[in-house]
């Protein structure tokens, strides 16, 4: 049995150290690639073959999450942006239900403001909308009313407006629960709008995802070290290429660590170690109240949920509800006598119809977007508070969710990478560096 100043004496140096410098090398490449893994494409590229869809649902569970094999294709899509609707589930589950409930989000729009807005965008249009009912109601009617009478009936409904509006947006708060569902909203615009999740990772942690890569590089070069030993000392043609898959599997699955975890600071051998995400659950804060305020709910999203998202028919009933009593109030004490001119059918429909074009312009300022602009700062700073508070382990579950099932693919990746440059060097030095 050698010594070890035997071993070192007979150690050709120059393959020795082409070890780590290989798995240096492999461990920076692993974790670079991982990151085009991780993020593109945004949109899944590939081929769609025939029957490949069919025939995904009896392949091993593991299969069918590599992007497009359950639509049919092969080719790749990030994994975060092919996870984004998850994602947005998790973070509803996780983060969202707990920054606010739908009515603590109405409440920051300050529905008093919105009934102002209304009320300047409905009133000038009144003239318009009550003209336009009347002819298609009744033309005879409209037709013979004086202006004067015309004008009086206007009058009486713009007399109406402030209060109504105010009583509108009261009651959409009332039942803001019933009508708005933030988890929805946010798995349709992160399923219709993928890149949405890549810039909450990539705004604020590109500085730590580029640490990771430079961490690939370091880490894989100080395993090669014990590579280097064991392949010099035992000799076998095997080693390398299997030894390469370990130190190419472990290079990610501690990338990753190292981004995620601990969520809370720690001390492990006596060193202070802390997720690189978490440290900044601050920043990112911000980073993720801004794109959440300004694409995802956003007050036209809520009024284009409100109104024509799956609980949009009960949002204009009610709606139209509120805006029935107006043209009573707007007929004053003559809407006996006008119902009997009329006949009571008839005015119900010229109600009705009033009343349900005045949903659209009721939610008009949902859709003004220099409007909801203005509004967005309130919903960024209760999301950013929230996001703030939220326990370590919630923020770290809520970011890490796109990825957490699909990891096994980053590290499959990398133990491939490790084996395929367990075999470069294998043939470029040969075993042992003999």
């Amino acid at each position: 049995m050698r010594t070890s100043s035997e071993w070192l004496a007979e150690v050709d140096w120059l393959a020795f150290w082409s070890i780590p410098v290989f798995t240096g090398v492999i461990g920076w490449l692993i974790n670079w690639t991982g990151l085009v893994m991780l993020f593109s494409p945004v949109r899944f590229r590939g081929v769609t073959f025939p029957g490949l869809r069919a025939l995904s649902s009896v392949l091993p569970h593991k299969l069918q999450e590599v992007p497009g094999v359950m639509q049919g294709g092969l080719g790749w899509q990030g994994i975060i942006p092919a996870r984004a609707a998850k994602m947005g589930s998790i973070a509803v589950d996780k983060a969202i239900s707990k920054l606010g409930t739908p009515a603590e989000f109405y409440q920051q729009l300050e529905p008093d403001r919105i009934a102002e807005h209304i009320v300047e965008i409905f009133s000038p249009e009144l003239p318009a909308l009550i003209d336009e009912v009347m002819q298609a109601e009744h033309p005879a009617l409209w037709r013979d009313l004086p202006p004067a009478g015309r004008r009086a009936v206007i009058g009486r409904v713009r007399e109406q407006l402030p209060g109504v509006v105010r009583s509108i947006t009261t009651e959409i708060g009332n039942h803001i629960d019933q009508l708005l569902d933030p988890k929805i909203m946010v798995i349709e615009h992160f399923r219709a709008d993928p890149a949405l999740v890549v810039r909450i990772f990539r705004d604020f942690g590109q500085r730590e995802l580029d640490l990771m890569v430079r961490f690939g590089g370091i880490f894989g070069f100080l395993l090669g070290i014990p590579v280097a030993v064991l392949d010099l000392t035992l000799h076998q043609w095997w080693l390398l290429p299997v030894l390469g898959v370990v130190v190419g599997w472990a290079t990610n699955a501690l990338g990753m660590w190292l981004i995620f975890e601990p969520p809370e600071p720690r001390r492990v051998w006596g060193v202070k170690v802390h997720g690189l995400f978490p440290r900044r659950q601050r920043e990112a804060a911000e980073v993720y109240a801004a794109i959440i305020a300004e694409d995802v709910i956003t007050l036209e999203n809520i009024g284009d949920f409100l109104l024509n998202g799956p609980r949009g028919d009960r949002t204009r009933q009610m709606l139209a509800v509120a805006l029935g009593p107006a043209i009573d109030r707007a007929a004053g004490v003559a809407r006996p006598a006008v119902r009997v001119a009329l006949g009571r059918g008839r005015y119900d429909a010229i109600r009705a119809a009033i009343a349900r074009e005045g949903v659209e312009y009721t939610m008009t300022p949902f859709r003004d977007k220099d409007f909801s602009r203005e509004q967005a700062d309130k919903i960024r700073a209760l999301v950013a508070t929230r996001t703030r508070e939220l326990p370590p382990r919630d923020f770290v579950e809520m970011m890490r969710a796109a990825i957490r099932e699909d990891e096994w693919m980053l590290y499959a990746h990398g133990a491939i990478m490790g084996f395929g440059g367990g075999v470069l060097h294998l043939w470029i030095f040969g075993v042992g560096g003999g």
